[in-house]
């Protein structure tokens, strides 16, 4: 079991681990732009579920969890070198809302097998409470409908979390394959003042639940700002996120401008070293919990992203920074393997038409159905020039509400129709295209990250 010591992890044997992997995004907490579908989770779910009656949505989705990771992808991980996997969970799995404080124990029984075949390939994992009762932040990734963060704002989402991470902290006290709990993810308190106290009410309840587990803990505003910490807990890693501004959708060349802010390998040292500061101020272990560019499928662009990622896994080398890039797995936009087969064929054109309105945030360039958007953000600038609302202002908060919530909800029912009328064996084909046996490798990726993590060879041929 590792723990903290100083600037770094430790084994209980004294020897250093240095974290370093990928996170399991659209696993156990779904994303549109690693699945395919439109909007956030539930109100997808509930979109499927319309379609295909509760018992078959069920056979759907428990199938997609079987496929998405099995001991081939642990495998995969481990001829890379990798070390350490960050495993993303959405709330729901363990919790109902109608429901709330009864735990559901059959949440844990995918968790345990896949934290049990990472274990046995020597590859830790990081639970990651990525979706909270009444989400945590403005965004889909919270299962958030909307774009409000109503965790916040009501004490009852909170006593809630509380209870769930005494839940999770008292099953895995024992298991050594676990290297802690990331408990929120990205949070998004818009007025800072809540995230600290309740920072310090959970890790009084994880440790009474759990003394031993490291915490990894995100800084408020998406992980970005630590002042909200205003005590320094023990076995505690502080985890910054660290996107590069070039690697975006929108990103524009490398070394080069995007939307008029330069970007070179410069810019990403000192980038990271704002993102960082609060963990060498306090002499604390640098880990970071998410980074890494898109891919385009312009191979001069790709390029580019690959170079923007290299330089990024030199600058975590030279600090001695552990990382966890995102993500593994998803329908082609990102991961280090895509999906193929039935799923892409059946969906592959509803992908195309959310890429053409721009309906992710997540892979949106800001500028799909600009004929329609455009005049409104010239609307906003005009007429509300003072209007900067949290957490990026006013350009970005437009476009969350009208492509990636008002165009995204009203694409679920086009998403939820291509299901109907499958039999039970091509729903467990769909789900099966995730597996990695019929996925499509990212191979420059892979041999980019083997390159780093000390490896040869094509990892997994």
């Amino acid at each position: 079991m590792l723990h903290v010591s100083g600037t770094r992890l430790r084994r209980a044997d004294g020897q250093a681990v240095r974290l370093r992997g990928v996170g399991l995004g659209g696993w156990m907490n779904l994303e549109n732009f690693i699945t395919g579908h439109p909007a956030n989770e539930s109100s997808m779910r509930a979109a499927v579920r319309e379609a295909l009656g509760e018992e078959r949505a069920a056979l759907f989705f428990d199938r997609l969890l079987t496929s998405f990771f099995t001991d081939q992808d642990a495998a995969l991980l481990a001829d890379l070198g990798m070390n350490c996997v960050r495993i993303p969970i959405n709330y729901r799995h363990f919790e109902s809302d109608d429901r709330p404080f009864e735990i559901i124990e059959q949440g844990f029984h995918h968790l345990d097998r896949v934290i049990d075949l990472l274990g046995a390939r020597g590859i830790y994992s990081v639970i990651d409470l990525h979706a909270l009762p009444g989400s945590q932040n403005q965004h889909w990734h919270s299962d958030n409908p909307t774009h409000i963060a109503a965790f916040w704002q009501h004490r009852h989402f909170q006593d809630r979390v509380v209870h769930l991470w005494e839940a999770l902290a008292d099953h895995y006290r024992d298991h050594p394959w676990v290297a802690g709990y990331n408990p929120v993810n990205e949070p998004g308190d818009p007025s800072g003042k809540v995230v600290g106290p309740f920072y310090d009410r959970l890790v009084k309840a994880v440790r009474a639940a759990d003394p031993r587990h490291v915490l990894f803990l995100d800084g408020n505003t998406y992980s970005t700002d630590f002042s909200v910490f205003r005590e320094m807990y023990e076995n505690t890693v502080f985890v910054c996120h660290d996107y590069a501004l070039a690697g975006f959708a929108h990103g524009g060349g490398y070394p080069g401008f995007t939307r008029g802010e330069w970007c070179d390998r410069s810019e990403l040292e000192r980038t990271f070293a704002k993102r960082s500061s609060f963990q060498r101020e306090t002499g604390t272990p640098l880990w970071v919990g998410e980074f890494g560019p898109v891919y385009t499928g312009d191979p001069e662009r790709d390029r580019e992203r690959y170079q923007i990622l290299r330089d990024q896994l030199d600058i975590y080398d030279a600090h001695d920074a552990g990382w966890s890039l995102w993500t593994y797995k998803d329908v082609g936009l990102q991961g280090l393997v895509h999906a193929s087969g039935p799923y892409l064929e059946r969906f592959g054109a509803f992908i195309d038409k959310k890429r053409r309105l721009g309906a992710d945030r997540w892979g949106s360039t800001m500028e799909e159905a600009g004929e329609v958007v455009g005049p409104l953000h010239t609307l906003v600038e005009t007429e509300f020039p003072g209007w900067r609302p949290y957490p990026w202002g006013a350009r970005y908060q437009t476009d969350d509400l009208i492509r990636h919530i008002l165009i995204a909800q009203a694409l679920l029912p086009e998403y939820a129709e291509l299901f109907r009328g499958l039999d039970d064996s091509e729903l467990l084909a769909l789900a099966d295209s995730f597996a990695l046996a019929g996925c499509v490798r990212r191979q420059p990726l892979l041999d980019l990250l083997a390159g780093s993590l000390g490896t040869s060879g094509r990892p997994g041929d």
